[in-house]
């Protein structure tokens, strides 16, 4: 009775390298499979997100555009001298701006998001510290200050801005 086992155990043991094998290629093509799967419908998805990521790019550029301070200042008049009014007036109007745009940060990066919160943050700081200054008396004398500040130091959404392009020149 042994004797004859050891023939069918042994006839067995191709049969079983042979499942093993057959299960090992269908395994290994199952997995193949599904990575090309998931990577034709990144890649579709890539080409439908790709132009709503470049469209809040843009977004952002002219948001950074608009609260530049050379700009912002010449498209924001003062509606009298007070400088607190007009301070409190370039102020809310950058906010709104920010507001304005709020969704776009789910299409870019949160470092570039940061660098344009930051960049806000530095033209409303700019506003605030030269509102701050002694020798400042009213709206007209605060313009001037904050155009001359910016030209001897840069806008901050200059840095921003070229920080964008850089961003923007990567998903190429």
């Amino acid at each position: 009775m042994d004797i004859e086992i050891i023939p069918l155990l042994i006839s067995l043991i191709p049969s079983l390298f042979i499942t093993i094998l057959a299960l090992f290629y269908f395994k290994t093509h199952t997995d193949n499979e599904e990575k090309r799967r998931r990577y034709l419908l990144h890649k579709e998805n890539q080409k439908q997100a790709l132009p709503l990521r470049l469209q809040a790019y843009e977004r952002m550029a002219l948001f950074l555009e608009r609260i530049s301070p050379g700009k912002l200042l010449l498209r924001t008049p003062p509606v009298d001298e007070d400088k607190k009014s007009y301070e409190s007036l370039l102020v809310n109007t950058i906010e709104q701006e920010f507001d304005h745009n709020l969704t776009q940060q789910i299409y870019i990066s949160d470092e570039c998001w940061n660098i344009v919160k930051a960049a806000k943050n530095g033209t409303i700081a700019v506003i605030r510290k030269t509102v701050m200054q002694e020798d400042i008396n009213s709206a007209t004398k605060m313009r001037e200050m904050i155009l001359t500040e910016i030209i001897e130091k840069g806008s901050p959404s200059d840095k921003a801005l070229s920080a964008i392009k850089t961003e923007v020149e990567d998903l190429f």
